[in-house]
This record gives structure tokens, C-alpha cells and sequence, in this order.
């Protein structure tokens, strides 16, 4: 990587963006699908991120080693904005289809088959939704982008003591949800071994927007 590339970012050089395109594109689209689980979306937030990195470049700090941090800070955001514009359009569609109006089935699920243990991915998932926004970014950030504590809150633009604290409270209650949604009608189910729900917890966290 050419070391100079945050300076040339920074001053408008096409050639260094077009190196900085290469080199991380696949980690920015890799962070949307995670975060708004959706592909072709993430083609959308992938192509968003790296505009707005141009529009926003001669606000990069001049000192810093990788771009990573900072262009999935930029994605983090605009996939939250792509997720509100989605759910607006949810909003609409489920009010169309209430009024009896023909609406277009969605399959974006059926991936979900693909993968071993499904009931507890989709577990995962839903309590993944119902997580709070920045409970998201850290997770998402640290767990599925492999960013560091420091890295992350770069990307963020928060204190490193923040990152810890936050992403301990997410680890906890994405934990707990995922629990609750894997429990039966019945009542809840037999606890296994706490070393093994924790493993199984944190696969669960990487697989599900793999």
C-alpha cells in the first residue's frame, strides 16, 4: 500500500482513490451486507460510501495509518440511511398490500437455508433488528469487520473507553434476545452448557450476515 496514499486521498488525487477503491471496495461491501442484509443494497451503499468519501476528503485526518476505519465509518452510516429509507418503503408496501393490492413476493431470505443451524441464524437476526443503532455499529464493526477497539472508534469518531463499554452492553443483550427468540411456546428451553451457548453465540454473530 502506498504509504503517501492518505495525503494524496486528501488532495483530490484521482489515481489514489482509484488505489484506495481497490483496496478496500470488497471490505466496505462485505460491512453493508452485514448491516442491511440485503446485496443488492449493499451494491448501493458500497457505491454511496465511496462518493461520499470523495465529497468528504479534505476532512480525512492527515495523520493515521490505514483508510479502513474511516471508510466503514462512512458506510456505517450511509447503510443506516438505506436502512430508513428501506423500512419507509416497507411501511408503504405492507399498507398497499393491507388495501388487498398484489405485492411481489420476497425471497431475500431464502438464503438463510444455505446455512447450518438455521433456527438459531434466524434467531440471531431477529434480535440483531432489535438491537439499538449503535449497538449495531460496534458489533458490526469489531465482531464481522475485524477492526480494533482503537480502530473502531476512529471510525465512530467516539472515545475508545466508549467502544469497550458499548460493545460489551451489545454482546450482552444481542445474547439475550437471541435466547428469548430460540425459546419454545412452552416455556423456556433446557440451558445448555454455558461455554458452549457462548460459542455457539458468537458463531451465530458471524454467520448470520456472512
Amino acid at each position: 500500500m502506498n504509504p503517501e496514499l492518505r495525503t494524496l486521498v486528501r488532495s483530490g488525487d484521482k489515481h489514489a482513490f482509484g488505489e484506495l477503491y481497490d483496496a478496500y471496495h470488497r471490505a466496505v461491501y462485505n460491512h453493508a451486507f452485514r448491516l442491511t442484509g440485503d446485496w443488492s443494497v449493499a451494491e448501493d451503499v458500497m457505491s454511496l460510501t465511496f462518493l461520499e468519501a470523495w465529497r468528504m476528503r479534505e476532512r480525512l485526518d492527515p495523520d493515521g495509518d490505514s483508510l479502513r476505519p474511516w471508510l466503514l465509518g462512512i458506510a456505517t452510516n450511509v447503510a443506516y440511511n438505506q436502512n430508513r429509507s428501506a423500512r419507509r418503503h416497507r411501511d408503504v408496501m405492507a399498507r398497499v398490500q393491507a388495501r388487498g393490492a398484489p405485492v411481489s413476493p420476497d425471497f431475500a431470505d431464502d438464503i438463510a437455508g444455505r446455512i447450518d443451524d438455521a433456527q438459531r441464524i434466524a434467531a440471531t437476526r431477529a434480535a440483531w433488528r432489535k438491537l439499538r443503532r449503535h449497538e449495531q455499529e460496534v458489533l458490526s464493526l469489531f465482531v464481522w469487520a475485524g477492526l480494533g477497539y482503537a480502530e473502531v472508534a476512529e471510525a465512530l469518531g467516539v472515545p475508545v473507553g466508549t467502544v469497550r463499554s458499548r460493545l460489551s452492553r451489545a454482546r450482552t443483550r444481542l445474547h439475550t434476545l437471541t435466547e428469548k427468540y430460540l425459546e419454545p411456546p412452552g416455556g423456556p428451553r433446557k440451558v445448555r452448557d454455558s461455554r458452549d451457548c457462548a460459542a455457539r453465540s458468537q458463531q451465530s454473530q458471524q454467520e448470520a450476515y456472512q
